[in-house]
């Protein structure tokens, strides 16, 4: 955990997660910074509602991505290109409204920042000031540094992600993992120059990620990168088993939540077909 508790001896006598709530301070962008210089692991995971994000963040998860993953895991699209700068805005939103210690992070859609730079800045703004992000993620390396440069020059904090960016998943032609390593450093330098505080590694071999993650300053957050990165993220709702139409191989399922949400409404529908529920106790008199 990036931001630790002030002092584990007065949380121990608490023994409460009130108590190391309270003692939990606001993770921030120069914790990121902080924490690899320290060699303490960064946690990442993706929230695109009020509830999940109190929970992950009650968790103690260090970041929350209000990734564009919603186009699949929530509207059910094939890829995340459908997704608006106006439906970012809105998740982010109901995000920020569950969390008190986690870094928000939102996630700069298709084509609301590959125009130009100022078209960069623009959506960037918005979601800090609309959508209550604390920083923005945007996809590319040496063809997105211009962007990036202008957006921080405005002192948002932003950002990378480069090796397999989903918005790129008609060119690739799919998601599959990148190999072309001297790209890849030339993109993960491009984003450290142009002013990023982190950059999000996807689907890149292992000993390239690790070459990476030496050569640069700012911290690398892998996924399906390996354990050599500086942090790691995931979305929330293929580790907890909600989304199952697409498990990617990077992805340890932490818990099996959709089969457990499937039998409470069997049950509920059962108890409500043969009148058990409700009972006595759920009415008023």
């Amino acid at each position: 955990m990036v931001a630790a508790p002030t002092s584990s001896n007065e949380l121990n006598k608490n023994n409460g997660r009130a108590s190391a709530d309270r003692q939990r301070r606001p993770v921030t962008v120069p914790d990121f910074r902080d924490a690899k210089a320290r060699g303490v692991r960064v946690t990442m995971l993706t929230a695109y509602d009020y509830t999940m994000a109190r929970l992950l963040d009650a968790a103690g998860v260090d970041a929350l991505l209000v990734g564009d993953s919603l186009g699949m895991v929530v509207q059910g699209h094939e890829h995340p290109l459908s997704v608006t700068l106006e439906e970012s805005i809105y998740h982010t939103r109901c995000v920020a409204r569950g969390v008190r210690h986690s870094l928000i992070i939102g996630d700069l859609p298709f084509m609301t920042y590959q125009v130009s730079p100022q078209q960069a800045l623009e959506s960037a703004g918005r979601l800090i000031k609309e959508g209550g992000a604390h920083a923005v993620k945007l996809e590319g390396g040496v063809r997105s540094a211009a962007h990036i440069a202008a957006i921080t020059g405005a002192d948002i904090p932003v950002m990378g992600h480069i090796g397999m960016t989903p918005q790129s998943v008609r060119r690739f032609g799919g998601f599959r993992v990148q190999r072309d390593a001297d790209k890849i450093i030339e993109d993960a330098l491009a984003v450290e120059n142009a002013g990023a505080f982190a950059v999000v590694l996807e689907c890149v071999p292992v000993e390239l990620a690790q070459k990476i993650t030496a050569a640069l300053t700012i911290p690398t957050i892998g996924i399906g990168a390996g354990s050599a990165c500086d942090g790691q993220v995931l979305v929330a709702h293929d580790m907890l088993g909600l989304f199952t139409e697409f498990r990617p191989r990077f992805v340890k399922q932490y818990a099996d939540l959709g089969r457990d949400v499937v039998r409470a409404v069997e049950n509920y529908c059962r108890e409500v077909g043969d009148g058990t529920f409700p009972a006595a106790e759920h009415g008023f008199r």
